[in-house]
């Protein structure tokens, strides 16, 4: 059965059981816009107990608010009851919550366009925000008051940027002098892993660089990045200029260091660390760094280092990602360029990425080395002997190292 097929038998079982249920929020928003979604979210009049005893399978995730995951047919869907809420203590956690009306829940809500109930069993919208003329009108609009709705989850402000640039539609005026109120109370009430998220969302659709512009018009992105506190939108406009030809697969954290033009090494590990994020980004950036710098040096390298770097799995989107900052007229000649050099060096290449030695201790001890530092040192030297020179004899190699 299909994720939505599943969602509209969990809503048949709540109907069974005498109680409302409707889908909700972003599934409704991007059903009205004509955007398949897997992203369904159920509401209802019942409480969590009560979901749980009609449910076999259920996750309790946020029972003190109302909320249950669904499990069926291997599906998952947060069923959440109708709430309001008794006001926020962080700015992003409600102190409590009380069952409510489904207008009542969805003036808690952060957007129109994301405020509307659809039940798809009578095919009827409930829509008590006036989210459906917003999405006709393009807009980004707070429910209610916007200040309140900022202060409830400062990371709303975030969103709206994210909302507006996804889909092309302009911040209300009113929502925007709130964002602008609010800009610097973003933390400490928001956790960075959460404005992480934000900003890998906004990544996967085409204008990101539009949103981090408007996050510096709106004064959110010098929060986040307080050593942009400075810097003119014309400058951060120039720095994005290359978004547009990043490669579909580029880590977000390559697009976000495109804001910050030539820091260190160190600085882009500190920035990694201040993200949070997973060591396998702070792997890409280490790579991209060093690729980055010996892509544009004058300097001349050996084929043992130009191997080891080609060998890297991260070799290939790293090319193209560095690709792009040169002129146009001179990126088809890099790349070709280190083509051939890469195909000069594959055989090399495809032994370092297979960890196939050019030179084994075993080979060496037949010589007569001992086991030792000495040996270490001579396996290093052998093998960028055999890459620099093209040796595959071993024997070849041991003779080049002056030990036959």
């Amino acid at each position: 059965m299909s994720h939505y097929d599943t969602a509209l038998s969990v809503l048949k079982k709540l109907y069974e059981k005498g109680f409302t249920a409707f889908f909700a929020g972003g599934w409704v928003r991007d059903f009205l816009m004509g955007h398949p979604s897997d992203d369904i979210d159920i509401v209802t009049d019942a409480s969590v107990e009560e979901v749980q005893n009609i449910f076999s399978k259920t996750i309790p995730v946020g029972v003190n608010f109302g909320i249950v995951i669904v499990v069926e047919e291997g599906h998952q869907f947060e069923v959440a009851t109708f709430r309001k809420d008794q006001g926020y203590k962080d700015g992003r956690r409600p102190i409590g919550v009380d069952k409510a009306t489904p207008e009542e829940d969805a003036e808690r809500r952060d957007f129109t366009i994301n405020g509307m109930f659809y039940d798809p069993l009578k095919e009827k919208l409930y829509d008590y925000v006036n989210g459906q003329e917003d999405l006709k009108k393009g807009v980004i609009r707070a429910i209610g008051n916007p200040h309140e709705r900022f202060l409830e989850d400062r990371l709303r402000m975030i969103r709206a940027v994210r909302y507006a640039s996804r889909f092309h539609f302009l911040i209300d005026n009113d929502t925007l002098k709130a964002i602008l109120d609010h800009a610097d109370a973003l933390f400490p009430a928001v956790a960075m892993e959460r404005v992480w998220n934000e900003f890998t969302k906004m990544a996967a659709f085409s204008n990101f660089d539009l949103a981090l512009i408007t996050l510096h018009r709106l004064n959110l992105l010098p929060v986040v990045f307080p050593k942009l506190k400075d810097v003119s939108i014309e400058e951060i406009e120039k720095r994005l200029e290359n978004f547009p030809h990043f490669p579909e697969e580029t880590p977000v954290i390559a697009k976000i260091l495109e804001l910050f033009p030539n820091i260190t090494l160190q600085e882009k590990e500190a920035l990694c660390s201040y993200l949070k994020l997973s060591n396998q980004a702070i792997t890409f950036v280490r790579y991209y760094h060093k690729a980055k710098e010996i892509f544009t040096s004058d300097k001349s390298y050996e084929k043992y280092e130009w191997a080891h770097l080609y060998a890297n799995p991260l070799y290939h989107l790293c090319l193209k990602i560095i690709a792009i900052h040169f002129p146009l007229e001179e990126r088809q000649g890099f790349l070709q360029k280190h083509h051939m050099q890469y195909d000069h060096l594959e055989k090399a290449i495809t032994r370092i990425q297979n960890k196939v030695p050019f030179l084994t201790s075993e080979t060496l001890r037949k010589a007569g080395i001992e086991n030792g530092p000495t040996m270490g040192e001579l396996l290093k030297k052998g093998e960028r002997i055999a890459i620099n020179e093209g040796l595959e004899d071993s024997q070849e190699i041991l003779r080049k190292l002056d030990i036959l």
